[in-house]
């Protein structure tokens, strides 16, 4: 119950972030603003790019206009590259901030009954969840930070983080580069890809560990 009243609680502050400042945000980043902004800061347009991704998780910044950007001003390599570890790196500061609260923190917070549910679930089922929350709004936030509240293994999210933000960094990147729109191909590979690649890293995670047990 704890965990739904978290989840809630952030779901709707960043509701509040949005109709306060996104139409701010997204105008400000819109069209070609995106790729102008980040080219004034001429050789540092790149940390700049991963500055505001990171900042996604506290501003409603437009993440996937970002990406495009550094796609453009980069290609659909190093700006793939780029954006995917921008947004690697929000996912792990929203999952450092929260399970630096410690075991003690979120039994306080979330009472010893829905802290052992939870951390069975992000232990059993969070690989697929971290993974597929990369390309939906909003959502990605509040799982990294769940994650790390019910102390998902570290190994485990952060293999599911890459698989979820690589395709979506690669796609808006070479959008970005094309100069072309494709929603639909790019939701339907952001969706589909990290569920291929969590299968892919699950099988090596477990030879892996089968391995050194034996």
């Amino acid at each position: 119950m704890r965990n739904m009243l978290i989840i809630g609680f952030l779901f709707i502050l960043i509701i509040i972030s949005f109709l306060a400042w996104g139409a701010w945000f997204e105008e400000m980043f819109s069209g070609e603003k995106a790729v102008q902004r980040l080219q004034s800061f001429g050789q540092w347009a790149w940390a700049f790019g991963l500055l505001l991704l990171v900042g996604d998780l506290f501003l409603p910044l437009p993440a996937t206009l970002i990406m495009s950007a550094l796609g453009y001003i980069y290609g659909p390599i190093a700006g793939g590259l780029l954006a995917t570890l921008g947004s690697v790196m929000a996912g792990l500061l929203a999952y450092g901030l929260c399970r630096g609260l410690g075991k003690k923190g979120a039994l306080f917070i979330l009472g010893e009954k829905d802290f052992t549910k939870g951390n069975r679930l992000f232990n059993k089922n969070g690989g697929w969840i971290v993974a597929i929350s990369r390309w939906l709004p909003i959502v990605p936030e509040i799982v990294t930070c769940m994650a790390g509240l019910n102390q998902m293994h570290f190994r485990t999210f952060i293999v599911a983080l890459i698989c979820g933000s690589f395709p979506l960094g690669f796609v808006f990147a070479y959008i970005g580069f094309t100069g072309n729109d494709y929603p639909v191909l790019a939701v339907s590979i952001s969706a589909i890809l990290p569920l291929a690649l969590w299968i892919v890293a699950q099988y090596f995670m477990r030879k892996i560990i089968y391995a050194k047990s034996h």
